[in-house]
């Protein structure tokens, strides 16, 4: 577990995340219990982040972060937003994705232009992220961060690296249930998926899928959650571990589906 030790800034979206120092130098984008969108969002990002991690995908570190009273009390930016009130942020336990690297010296973009975005680092590994949004439902679009590192105060040589954020509608949000549609899960443009010739393609993401997502695995993760994510509602995460353990058989299936839509995401399917 961190301590926060600073707030550095308000983030963007919709759970009115802020990005923080804590202790051991790191900075990390905090999302607080009392977040607009559902207490269990945070349950979501701690578990999720962690599955796709052991399926290799290239998400941000997690952790728990406790944030005092205090700070809070002596940050007044602290808060939430609402329409007639802004509400102080709980103190307590909160879920953290670490930022990578210094926030002064390194520059995210969400977008970059075609010619850029065929030439990123690990391009191959948005079809995993497919495999992962399908199967566990992820019912928000993908949301993904280019970025490359900076040294000495000029920008690297290296490629743009692209990390998969916000894991939070996974589950579909606070209903721990799963509304499939062929659609969901896809990110925004197709050329992230021209290397996708066929089911084989998906094939070593399944396959990791199957063999590393075990019962064992949803113990030892639930075991980590902090039982207020869940309003002490333990049964109510092992049956979404249940489900979550069955339905990895069911993703050749959700794949399929969506390469059968109009929108045709894979283009040079065979």
């Amino acid at each position: 577990m961190l301590r926060a030790l600073e707030q550095i800034r308000r983030m963007r979206g919709g759970a009115q995340s802020h990005l923080m120092r804590c202790d051991g130098g790191g900075y990390y984008v905090v999302k607080f219990q009392n977040n607009p969108q559902h207490t269990r969002v945070l349950v979501n990002e701690l578990l999720g982040t962690r599955l796709a991690a052991r399926l290799g995908l290239p998400t941000t570190p997690a952790a728990i972060i406790s944030v005092s009273e205090d700070l809070i009390r002596l940050t007044p930016d602290l808060c939430m937003e609402m329409p007639r009130a802004r509400i102080p942020c709980r103190a307590g336990l909160q879920f953290g994705s670490r930022y990578p690297g210094d926030p002064h010296r390194l520059t995210w973009l969400d977008f970059l232009p075609d010619k850029q975005l065929m030439e990123v680092e690990n391009l191959h590994q948005f079809p995993g992220m497919l495999v992962f949004d399908k199967w566990t439902c992820n019912t928000n679009g993908r949301q993904t961060l280019f970025f490359r590192e900076q040294q000495d105060g000029a920008e690297a040589e290296s490629r743009y690296r692209a990390v998969m954020i916000d894991q939070g509608f996974c589950f579909n949000a606070g209903e721990w249930n799963f509304p499939d549609a062929p659609l969901r899960g896809l990110y925004a443009r197709n050329r992230v998926y021209e290397g996708v010739t066929g089911r084989e393609s998906f094939g070593p993401w399944i396959e990791r899928l199957e063999k590393r997502i075990t019962e064992r695995v949803f113990d030892d993760l639930i075991g980590e959650i902090p039982p207020e994510w869940y309003d002490d509602d333990l049964d109510a995460v092992r049956r979404l571990a249940k489900q979550l353990y069955r339905r990895r058989t069911l993703v050749p299936e959700l794949l399929l589906a969506a390469r059968n839509t109009t929108r045709h995401p894979f283009p040079n399917w065979m």
